[in-house]
Parts: structure tokens; C-alpha cells; sequence
């Protein structure tokens, strides 16, 4: 006696996606292929047209007639069944809410599918995520899952065939996985009270990613070269300065710097015979911050030049007029000449003149929001002051990263662990040193003044690095999330060195 099997839907779907997965699948393609670059335009179609905004006709043109949508929480479906519960649940008129559905960065990996050497299908993986907005209210990340696709070609239209949906989980705003989804860090900073972020990611040795977020100013939305006060970040670029000439057989680390200036208020004190290059570079001056700080209001030695660390930014300023001095140059003159020019650094300045695009400049803000008056300073600082944007700071640290420009052995004295701040953390030359352990190590700058907060880090082992500006007195607090994201365990090393 014969057995009749009958074969159903969801058997021949598991046998289906056997064979194909079983076939002669091609490796993953790369973004920059033509046929990555369609399917990608399908899926934002399929989801930024389609499901976002509840197109109905865009949604129903770009699925197979054959489709089967299988979900890990609500089962299976064919065409007719998901076009019902999409125009009945998630397009339904009577909504107070909006959904929205965001592709994870980088989870996306395409495979061509073929069959005696023709292209027959396309299976697309990733990981998406879902969110919600109610009238006047923030939007809120609800959700992530993972997704299989299967494309076919239909009449000459790739369209979607299969679809697998699973591995759901609710999501909390505070997941780092925001970090994915330029909206999200939006609502983030908002939520936050950053008015201006400007980011930038160091991978394999280069700068990959510069994204600014939030508004310049009330209303007006940042601009990818927004200019941003960078604060004390102006000293490692004061510290290149001084290090290039050096490296050029111009200048000297260990030489005093009396020969070239003496400040007026310490030429009755003979210590400033032993203030060099290298004293000054390491913050062991023996000088207060400022000299406005003094009660005097002068500039005089709390301890002997070189016995001890105390961050000073006086020390640059004098710096500033020794090279000033021996070159018959201004500082932002030699900076252009040995740094800004060499880089392509056309946005980054010590001053404030004619070519300073105002426009394009992020205003500080105190913590209650109010903005402070913009500091259009005439004369070049050594230590405070430099505005630049995002990518020309990004590629100075990658500059820094892979030598500086240096000879060899000037770039061994930066990265050297010449002062110590506290466990694990040092100054080398004009840059904080991070010790990771294992000959492992990270090179560092931040910057805080009234309405700027801004930090860079560069790690060269693992060739990352990622530079943060904001604009505000609170932007410090937005830090330790954005370096573990971006940085990894060197990032988790970071933070912890920073706690103690």
C-alpha cells in the first residue's frame, strides 16, 4: 500500500531554505559591488518608504506574490495575511503613535545566490531595530531583531520572497546599541541636554566617520564642518609645533629658554634658567595655571621647574614667545607653515580673522542652557582657544597616531612616561599618556572651557581612536558611554583608569 505525504507550506519552506543554504553559496560581497549597493536600495525602500511612513503601494510593490514572513513571536504569514495586519496594525488611521524601523550599522552582509553560473536569488542578513514616537514626546527605542531576507528577481525587480524575522528583544534607551542609529543619538543628546556633538571615529588607521549632530544654534541645524572651541586640545597642536622643529634640527628639547624670553615678572628669579621645551611640555614649570589666578595676579614659581607635576597653561604661553621670538613669526604662522598646511588642516586656527566662517561656529552653552558670548580672540593662545572642526582634529590625531611627522626617536620622548598624573596615567610630550599594560598604551587630550567640552584619543596598537566636542559645560557626561562604544576593551581601560 502506497503513503501519500502531503507537503506542507512550512515543510516545503524549511526544505527550500535547506537547499538553498546547502548550494553553491558565493562569499559575502562588498559594499562597494553594484548588487550590494541594489539590495540596499530595496531594503531602504522596502522599510524607509515603505514601513516607515505606511506606504501601502511601495510596501505591496516590492514583496513576491509568493511571499512567506515567518516571525518568531507571531508566526507565519503569506502576502495577503501581512498586508492585512500591516494596514490593520501598524498603518491603522486610528495610531496615536509612530513606528519606525532603523538597519544597525554594519550588521548587513549580502550573499549572491547561484545556479550554473547565473544569479538566481540574493539572501540579505542583518539586524534592525524599532522605535516609537507618540505626539510631543520623545521617540524611544522599543526593540531589535535579527532578519534574513531572500530576493528574487520578478519581471526584472528584485522583490522579497522569504523573510525570516527573529531573535526579538526589548531594548532600553540607554542600550549603547543607540550609537547605531543617527537618530537615536539625536533623541539621546536631547535627552541629555547636548545641544551640539560632533564625532569622529579613527579605524584601521584612518579617520572613517565624522558625523556632527544637534543644532549650531537655536533652530539651525549643525553643519558637517561645524567650527568648534576646542579649549586645551590648542596645546598638543602647540606641542607639534615645537616637536616638528625640533625634529627639523631648529629647536631644542632640553635647551633653556632664556636666550629667546624672560617674562618680566620672573627676571629677578634665576630659576627660570632652568624653564626648556621639554619642562614645559611635561606641565613641570612650577607655574600656577594662569597668573590671574595668583593672588598677585603675577606670574612667579610655587616649586622648582622640573621637580614636579602642576597642569599649567602658562607654560605654553611661554613657550609661545620663545619660538616667537627665535623664528620673528607668529604662532599660528609656524603652526600653518608646519602643521595645518602639511595636513589639510584649511579649518583649524588660533585666531579669529577674516577667513573664521562665524556662520558655521557652535555657540557654548552653561548648564542651564544659556549660551555664553563667542571669544573672537585677535592673538594666538598656546594653550586655550584653537577652533577647528571634526575631520581636521580627527586627521591630526592619525597623523599623531602613525609618527607625527617625527623622527623616530623625538616620537619615542612624546609617547615616554615622563610625568605621572595618577596610576596608569601619564604626560609624555604635550599629550596624556594611557598605559594599557604589555607595551600597550593610548595617547589623549581634553579640552574645558566655559561652553566646551572636548576630548580626543588615539590608540595606536589597535589603530582607533575617536574625537568628541560638545559644546556645552555638560558634555563630559556623555564621555564614558561613547568610548566604550567606539574603543572596546581599550575603552572599558580608559574609563576605569579615569575612576580611580
Amino acid at each position: 500500500m502506497t503513503k501519500t505525504v502531503t507537503m506542507t507550506k512550512y515543510t516545503h519552506f524549511i526544505l527550500t531554505f535547506f537547499i538553498v543554504f546547502s548550494s553553491n553559496v558565493h562569499a559575502q560581497i562588498e559594499k562597494t559591488d553594484a548588487l550590494y549597493k541594489k539590495i540596499m536600495s530595496r531594503d531602504s525602500l522596502l522599510f524607509s518608504v515603505g514601513f516607515n511612513t505606511c506606504n501601502i503601494t511601495q510596501m505591496e510593490n516590492l514583496l513576491s506574490d509568493q511571499l512567506e514572513f515567518y516571525h518568531d513571536k507571531d508566526g507565519f504569514s503569506d502576502k495577503k495575511k501581512f498586508m492585512v495586519d500591516f494596514k490593520s496594525g501598524l498603518c491603522r488611521p486610528s495610531k496615536t503613535y509612530k513606528v519606525r524601523r532603523a538597519l544597525v550599522e554594519k550588521s548587513t552582509e549580502i550573499y549572491p545566490m547561484y545556479q550554473q553560473g547565473e544569479l538566481y536569488a540574493v539572501i540579505q542578513n542583518g539586524t534592525h531595530q524599532f522605535y516609537e514616537k507618540e505626539a510631543n514626546q520623545p521617540e524611544r527605542l522599543t526593540g531589535a531583531a535579527k532578519f534574513t531576507h531572500f530576493w528574487v528577481q520578478e519581471n526584472g525587480e528584485w522583490k522579497l520572497k522569504r523573510s525570516l524575522s527573529f531573535d526579538h528583544q526589548a531594548k532600553q534607551v540607554s542600550d549603547e546599541s543607540v550609537f547605531e542609529d543617527d537618530q537615536a543619538i539625536e533623541n539621546w543628546l536631547k535627552e541629555n541636554k547636548i545641544p551640539t556633538l560632533g564625532l569622529g571615529i579613527i579605524e584601521g588607521g584612518e579617520l572613517k566617520q565624522v558625523k556632527v549632530f544637534g543644532e549650531i544654534k537655536n533652530g539651525i541645524s549643525a553643519p558637517y564642518n561645524t567650527y568648534f572651541n576646542v579649549a586645551s586640545i590648542t596645546k598638543p597642536v602647540t606641542t607639534m609645533v615645537a616637536l616638528r622643529l625640533v625634529s627639523l634640527g631648529k629647536w631644542k628639547l632640553d635647551e633653556p629658554l632664556d636666550q629667546y624670553w624672560i617674562d618680566p615678572d620672573l627676571a629677578n628669579d634665576p630659576r627660570h634658567k632652568k624653564l626648556t621645551t621639554r619642562t614645559i611640555l611635561t606641565h613641570r614649570t612650577g607655574f600656577s595655571n594662569w597668573r590671574w589666578m595668583n593672588a598677585d595676579k603675577k606670574l612667579h614659581f610655587q616649586f622648582d621647574p622640573g621637580t614636579s607635576y602642576q597642569y599649567s597653561g602658562e607654560g605654553f604661553e611661554y613657550l609661545r614667545k620663545a619660538l616667537e621670538n627665535k623664528f620673528g613669526k607668529s604662532l599660528d604662522q609656524l603652526a600653518k607653515e608646519l602643521i595645518f598646511e602639511p595636513l589639510k588642516m584649511k579649518d583649524t586656527n588660533y585666531i579669529w580673522d577674516e577667513n573664521t566662517d562665524e556662520s558655521r561656529f557652535a555657540i557654548g552653552y552653561d548648564k542651564q542652557g544659556k549660551p555664553y558670548p563667542t571669544e573672537k580672540n585677535k592673538v594666538a593662545n598656546a594653550a586655550d582657544n584653537l577652533h577647528t572642526t571634526v575631520e581636521d582634529l580627527g586627521n591630526f590625531m592619525v597623523n599623531i597616531m602613525k609618527g607625527g611627522n617625527l623622527k623616530p626617536e623625538i616620537f619615542k620622548e612624546l609617547i615616554k612616561q615622563q610625568t605621572k598624573i595618577k596610576d596608569n596615567k601619564y604626560f609624555g610630550l604635550g599629550f596624556e599618556v594611557y598605559d594599557f599594560g604589555n607595551g600597550d598604551y593610548g595617547l589623549a587630550h581634553g579640552g574645558s572651557d566655559s561652553g566646551t567640552r572636548c576630548i580626543a584619543f588615539v590608540l595606536p596598537k589597535s589603530e582607533k581612536g575617536i574625537v568628541i566636542f560638545t559644546n556645552t559645560d555638560e558634555g563630559t557626561k556623555i564621555y564614558d558611554k561613547l568610548i566604550l562604544h567606539y574603543l572596546g576593551e581599550e575603552g572599558k581601560k580608559i574609563v576605569e583608569i579615569e575612576k580611580k
